[in-house]
């Protein structure tokens, strides 16, 4: 599991400032996952407990925008960003287990994720406060980022559609 600490942990910015013995331990509870071409991850209001960690490939992140429906009568989802090497996604599953508030779909072939189950990474941060203090630091830096772009990108939208 080294080579998933050297090439990837290191790269994620939830991970970032962990010293090379707490990224190790993380790696523990890694399990990797490949992903073809549109292929579902996740669906939006399903359950939450998964980390997911871009090891390779890209992620689209989706709503089901209720606009219009398809020729086959549901509605199409919207690609609101995409994601890439070292990102993160499904972060809020650390805070609480709620459903999920969108869709996540692998956008290139072989997808690699790293996958981190929300129970035993509790536990390591439980077990290791520092490396848990560090952790919860940088996510809330990481959705701090991301709320960030959104209220951005909604004041855009809504200057533009004023217009």
């Amino acid at each position: 599991m080294s080579s998933v600490v050297n090439n990837f942990l290191k790269q994620s910015d939830i991970f970032y400032q962990l010293t090379p013995t707490q990224l190790e331990l993380v790696a523990n509870l890694c399990q990797e996952v490949v992903y073809q071409d549109g292929e579902i991850i996740f669906k939006e209001n399903s359950s939450s407990k998964e980390l997911y960690i871009i090891a390779q490939g890209e992620i689209e992140i989706l709503i089901n925008s209720g606009n219009e429906e398809t020729a086959s009568g549901s509605e199409p989802d919207t690609v609101i960003t995409k994601l890439r090497r070292g990102q993160s996604f499904g972060e809020v599953a650390l805070v609480d287990e709620g459903l999920r508030s969108a869709s996540a779909r692998s956008a290139q072939k072989d997808t690699r994720l790293l996958v981190i189950q929300r129970d035993k990474l509790i536990m390591l941060c439980d077990t290791y406060p520092q490396l848990g203090y560090r952790l919860m630091h940088n996510l809330a830096a990481d959705l701090a980022m991301k709320i960030r772009n959104t209220d951005l990108r909604i004041r855009d939208q809504l200057l533009y559609k004023s217009q």
